[in-house]
Parts: structure tokens; sequence; C-alpha cells
């Protein structure tokens, strides 16, 4: 699919495990008038910023070094030197995050976390740029 240039955006994170997103999710996103919520890195959002730069990309952060190793360790999925390698990409990621994302949100609590970012969608979806079409009607209802 890489060949074929069938992806939106793709890497290969921490050397072992390859991501990516088919282009025919935004193309079937579009053609149903969907908006398409994207999980990815910082590698994929700086890709998908430079094919897309009209995408609005929201960082997720941690709230402190701290808290994201304990999340890290209580999964019991990764060895010290796998959390180490995750914290010091953590790191490069927040440092990066200024050139590719332009919202942040802090996830120090789930609810408002997941709260802030709806209401980033939802003030996109009411943006002039995006309800030009809706306001051409109502004119025209004005008779002009």
């Amino acid at each position: 699919m890489v060949a074929r240039g069938d992806f939106l955006e793709y890497a290969q994170v921490f050397g072992k495990y390859s991501y990516g997103t088919p282009k025919k999710w935004l193309e079937e996103s579009r053609r149903k008038g969907l908006d398409l919520v994207l999980e990815i890195d910082v590698q994929g959002a700086r890709q998908v910023k430079e094919k897309l730069p009209e995408s609005v990309a929201i960082f997720i952060l941690p709230p402190s070094r701290q808290e994201l190793e304990r999340r890290l360790r209580s999964r019991g999925q990764d060895a010290d030197e796998e959390i180490k390698r995750r914290l010091s990409k953590a790191h490069e990621e927040i440092v990066a995050s200024e050139k590719f994302y332009d919202f942040c949100v802090v996830n120090d609590d789930v609810e408002r976390a997941g709260k802030e970012a709806q209401a980033i969608v939802l003030a996109l979806r009411c943006s002039s740029a995006r309800r030009r079409d809706r306001v051409k009607q109502v004119l025209a209802s004005f008779g002009g």
C-alpha cells in the first residue's frame, strides 16, 4: 500500500510497529459529509498537515512526565528500557507539537479532556468557512 501511495499517512513507530491511514477512509468520509478523526502520532500529523493544510490537529498532552510514566507502567506491557524509550519519544513529540498541531488538550481529567476535544470539533463545524453554503442558502431566502 505504501508503494502504491494508498496511505494518507504512515509511519514506523519505535522501530518495530508500522501504522497507516488508508486514503480511502478520507475519501469515504468526504463523500458522506462526515468528519474523519484520526488517532495518529506526530509523524502522521506532520504528513497529514503537509497533504491537507486545512486539516485540524489536536495534540493530547499528558499532564506530566511522571503521570505518563505511571500510565505506561500500569499497563504492564513494556520493559523498563521500552518505557524509557517511550518517555524520550514523548518529550520529542511534545517539543514538535507546536509545529503540527492547532490545539492542545491536557489529559489530566478524561471527562474534561473529552469535552474540550468535542468543543473544538463543534466550533470547527460552526466556522464561517464550513457554513458558507448554508449562509448562501439563508441569504437566498431573503431574495438576494
